[in-house]
């Protein structure tokens, strides 16, 4: 076929995208099988980049075509913005002569790499759509590492300036598509109840809808969104700060298969799943770092040491700290607790001191405190909730008085999803006196957590549940009363000085780190935390929450279900029962399904208890899911339910 050129000297877009059609007919279903390229655009990034090739190539299934030129990255068209791979930068870092910054006189690094991106270890660095590895720069991952990008390069300068992400479009928000698509929700599931689980249906159907609003059709131009016609998906929505779709190829896990179909995982809740970039970093830390810290003037030590406090320096940011010294990492949310309990609480609270926790905890945040009050007669004291699974604020105030010491809270909980207000509950404890420590395990992931906006005494979080390893998270606590506090345990490195007569310890946080850390995986949640950084936490809760707005509507529906916390301000936590069927009934039938969900009392009784229950379902969304995710979810309960009613 023949490639007519406009006046800009640009393919024509309806050719170009007859073309890209034309390809994309052929590839796998999970990419879609007909697009449209914006005017307003001039190209769609992943079209446009296969279809260049192809041209340059000149041919197309026996077509011939005049070969285009690939337009160089650093000199795009005015008005097009150029693209090289997925998130990778098409030019070379300099990484200087190597040194250590914590060691300036090391010996000559490594060479950097040109535009190899974290996942280039095992993968390259070729454009690949089926898995494109979307990593993020470490100063600290030389070898293998993504190149920084030249402030000369167009696509470079919108990653600098955070404006854009990998095959981003310029469209309407959100909520546009969102409700658009939900217009169309067959609400009372005449569909749906016929729709049999025999294992040959297309996992990208819409079996829910009347009609694919987003079909591609010309005349309904008014649904054209950004530069593409796509399914009502917040998984591939048009406009939004990502793909989830696109970034669930970074999660290797996520290509598994379950009892013959695609992992869906629902259970984030628990733990969250790792981004190649993650898992790569740590092989790398073991491939070329791998030392221990602090206390060595040998290559390997500065390259560990550099990397271990570029990961606190990387909580610290992430948190809003004031300082480094405000960091301890700790093997996660439960050791920060008990850190806390042991070092300060031991040590500061008396016979009939009062510790306040709510109803919403985690097992975590309560037997450390039950134990303590136990050993030193304290009282422990509970925030109730109402029948949606939202803290009683005036009931709280009730609580506060002047023998309240300590108030220990959730910002979100495990269970329900509930999301506390964690600021006004730390402003009334302070106004009495009270130090306050927030269990932002299930709230780091969903929303930001800005620790001077909080002002918390201490934070804690598990790195485990933020798309980071097990075995490592942080401890965030004002810096003079860490260096107020008892030391939790003993050992190497914590100390300044030991004598038989006497022993000087560190202060914070090495005071609170003895012996060898998890470094490998500290770096790790390093990673992690660069990975969540550069999608945007704040985009990551939007995208969440619209997916949990969808999800929810459509487990309402089901007859039978008993949503559990209902709560005005939730994150992606959804608790149910199924009447008719045990928990572990349909938790069974779901993985049957491929969808991972967590069955059980979620190590938070008292509230479920509250709640009248003792166990639930309780799927769990992360950014990776999408809406076809949600899709299977549902389907399989609507047959449950046939089956049994």
């Amino acid at each position: 076929m023949s490639i007519n050129i406009n006046n800009d000297g640009l393919p024509n877009i309806d050719d170009l995208q007859l073309l890209a059609n034309e390809l994309f007919k052929t590839l796998p279903n999970e990419f879609p099988k007909e697009i449209s390229l914006s005017p307003d655009r001039n190209e769609h990034p992943r079209a446009t980049k296969i279809a260049e090739t192809l041209l340059s190539a000149g041919n197309l299934s026996g077509h011939s075509a005049t070969p285009l030129p690939l337009q160089d990255v650093a000199t795009p068209p005015s008005g097009a913005p150029a693209f090289s791979g997925f998130g990778a930068s098409p030019t070379v870092a300099n990484y200087g002569s190597g040194a250590s910054a914590l060691y300036p006189n090391a010996g000559a690094g490594f060479d950097p790499q040109s535009g190899v991106s974290p996942s280039g270890i095992p993968h390259g660095n070729n454009v690949n759509v089926n898995n494109p590895q979307t990593g993020f720069n470490d100063a600290n991952f030389k070898n293998g590492g993504t190149a920084q990008p030249n402030e000369e390069s167009f696509f470079s300068k919108l990653l600098l300036n955070n404006d854009y992400l990998p095959f981003q479009t310029e469209s309407s928000s959100f909520e546009t598509e969102l409700h658009a698509a939900l217009k169309f929700v067959d609400t009372q599931f005449t569909k749906r109840l016929d729709f049999p689980l025999n294992g040959n249906e297309n996992i990208n159907s819409y079996y829910f809808l009347d009609q694919n609003p987003f079909a591609f059709d010309h005349r309904n131009s008014n649904l054209l969104v950004g530069n593409t016609f796509e399914k009502p998906d917040f998984g591939n929505i048009s406009g939004s700060r990502f793909d989830a779709n696109l970034i669930k190829k970074d999660f290797p896990i996520l290509r598994e298969t379950v009892n013959g179909k695609p992992l869906v995982w629902f259970d984030n809740a628990a733990t969250t799943q790792k981004p190649q970039s993650v898992i790569d970093r740590i092989a790398y830390f073991y491939e070329h770092e791998n030392s221990n810290i602090h206390r060595a003037a040998h290559e390997l030590a500065a390259r560990a040491s550099d990397a271990y406090e570029a990961a606190r320096e990387k909580v610290k940011a992430f948190l809003n700290a004031s300082s480094i010294n405000e960091i301890v990492f700790v093997r996660g949310a439960t050791e920060g607790i008990n850190l806390v309990a042991q070092s300060w609480g031991d040590h500061n609270l008396v016979a009939g001191d009062e510790i306040i926790v709510s109803n919403l905890e985690h097992h975590a945040n309560i037997v450390p405190w039950k134990r303590l009050a136990d050993k030193k007669g304290l009282k422990l004291r509970v925030i109730p909730v109402d029948d949606d699974g939202q803290i009683l604020l005036d009931e709280y105030s009730k609580l506060l008085n002047s023998k309240t010491r300590l108030v220990a809270f959730t910002q979100v909980s495990n269970a329900l999803g509930t999301v506390t207000p964690a600021k006004e509950i730390v402003k009334m404890a302070h106004a009495v006196g009270a130090k306050v420590l927030i269990d932002g395990a299930q709230s780091v992931s969903h929303m930001k957590v800005d620790v001077q906006d909080l002002n918390p005494d201490w934070l804690v979080f598990s790195g485990h549940k933020l798309f980071g390893p097990t075995g490592i998270g942080a401890l965030y606590g004002k810096e003079d009363l860490l260096n107020e506090m008892q030391p939790y345990q003993a050992g190497g490195n914590m100390i300044q000085d030991v004598t038989f007569e006497e022993i000087k310890y560190h202060k914070a946080p090495n005071r609170f780190e003895a012996g060898t850390g998890n470094i490998a995986d500290a770096i790790g949640l390093g990673a992690a935390i660069d990975y969540v950084t550069k999608l945007g936490i704040d985009a990551i809760g939007h995208y969440e929450h619209q997916l949990l707005d969808y999800a929810t509507k459509l487990l309402k529906e089901i007859p039978g279900v008993r949503l559990i916390g209902t709560a005005a301000n939730k994150a992606s936590v959804l608790s149910f029962n199924l009447q008719g069927y045990t928990n572990d009934q349909v938790g069974q039938a779901l993985n049957k399904e491929g969808v991972a969900v967590r069955t059980g009392h979620h190590c938070a009784q008292p509230i479920l208890r509250r709640m009248g229950v003792e166990t639930t379902v309780r799927p769990s969304l992360a950014f990776y899911n999408t809406t076809q995710d949600v899709d299977t979810f549902i389907k399989t309960l609507w047959e449950l339910k046939k089956v049994r009613f």
